[in-house]
């Protein structure tokens, strides 16, 4: 009996649905690719999918199989029912993270974020942070 990731293989290596795939190629598109230089090859991964890499020995021959596996990942998504990430250009919050405060630091964090004119806690959070994380 074949392993669960050799089902999974198959599952994979075979045509799409021209349709789905479609769909997904014009998904990937829009998709931001990061490049790296590492010990003669470069390296591209997929912003909004950070595990969906691929390689090259050129930028452009990097970019093209990164997108192609992209467009691979996504169509593989919308067969499963699954919604693909947006772009991050459109800037869509999707991401989120908790932080456990004392009580003391909540009320702290309220009255600054009212004094400096925020509705709540998250966004006085992320604009302070995102402005030291960018200095």
């Amino acid at each position: 009996m074949p392993s669960r990731s050799a089902k999974s293989w198959k599952a994979i290596n075979r045509p799409f649905d021209p349709a789905i795939l479609r769909r997904a190629r014009k998904i990937a598109e829009t998709y931001q690719i990061i490049l790296h230089y590492e010990d003669g090859e470069y390296y591209g991964r997929g912003l909004e999918l950070p595990y969906v890499m691929n390689d090259g020995k050129t930028p452009d021959e990097c970019v093209e199989a990164t997108r192609d596996i992209l467009t691979t990942a996504v169509a593989a998504m919308l067969e499963d029912g699954q919604a693909p990430p947006p772009p991050a250009s459109e800037q869509k919050r999707t991401e989120q993270i908790n932080v456990r405060l004392t009580t003391e630091e909540r009320l702290v964090l309220e009255e600054a974020a009212r004094n400096k004119g925020f509705r709540g806690i998250s966004d006085f959070v992320r604009t302070a942070s995102m402005s030291q994380a960018k200095t």
